[in-house]
């Protein structure tokens, strides 16, 4: 009997989602791409998920689309890719995503990795986009989120390259939150996750919503959105709601100081 290509463990309220096809450099296959939308649906219709940690079995994160299954097929590209892309399926998903980028991360890869809201890496993990050295045009939101992510020039850098992104350099240019030792990776991602789930329920889920829409949107506009969004939240927040709370708050401030 074969493995299942995608593994979920549950933590609590967190799952941690392992992408599980280690010989092939986790390689998004039609199978694993049906796994990843069918895995994400299901989280999301759990009440008792509400953060996602993403990573990779083995060496790799991801290394993009299978080209071996790609070449094999009598289709173009595009014949050949089905709509249920990984990053949509997990747009899907309405709670924080970290992903825990274990190793290199390459062209579908890293627009997987760029789909998550948070990035902690292992010191092994790296980035690639190698689309132009394939001889084919990223699909899955690359070129407009690595520019809005790095800068401009410095995504051109990498996509007009296909030059290797260490993690540490991708810390440094503010696309990675924080780089640790592999045998840190998942517990400093499922522990983030926890502080994730620390927040009040109601909030977490929609300060995500309120950050993704105003990101997408022009300045004038996100500030408008953030006003409609928060006086439509704020007015189911009362004072005896706020007062028992903030006890709470103090003593975790406390906490972290020390």
């Amino acid at each position: 009997m074969s493995e299942p290509v995608i593994l979920v463990e549950k933590h609590g309220e967190a799952a941690l989602v392992t992408l599980n096809r280690p010989g092939a450099m986790n390689a998004l296959s039609r199978e694993l791409r049906g796994a990843i939308a069918e895995t994400f649906d299901k989280l999301e219709a759990d009440p008792g998920t509400r953060v996602v940690v993403l990573t990779g079995a083995g060496k790799a994160f991801c290394a993009g689309l299978d080209l071996k299954e790609l070449g094999s097929g009598s289709s173009s590209v595009q014949g050949s890719v089905d709509t249920r892309d990984p990053v949509t399926s997990m747009g899907r998903f309405s709670g924080p995503i970290v992903g825990a980028i274990n190793g290199v991360a390459i062209t579908g890869g890293f627009e997987v990795a760029l789909a998550c809201d948070v990035l902690i890496c292992s010191s092994d993990a790296r980035f690639a986009d190698t689309h132009g050295r394939v001889g084919i045009m990223p699909g899955w939101g690359l070129s407009q989120r690595l520019s809005r992510t790095i800068g401009i020039y410095r995504a051109k850098e990498l996509s007009l390259t296909g030059n290797f992104l260490s993690a540490q350099q991708g810390a440094d240019w503010g696309m990675v939150n924080r780089v640790v030792a592999p045998a840190e990776l998942i517990p400093q991602s499922l522990k983030l996750a926890q502080d994730m789930l620390s927040l009040e329920p109601r909030c977490l889920a929609a300060y995500k919503k309120i950050i993704d829409d105003g990101y997408a949107q022009p300045f004038g506009e996100a500030m408008s959105t953030e006003r409609r969004l928060s006086s439509a939240a704020n007015k189911e927040v009362s004072a005896a709601d706020i007062e028992a709370r903030r006890e709470a708050v103090r003593v975790r401030g406390q906490t972290q100081k020390a």
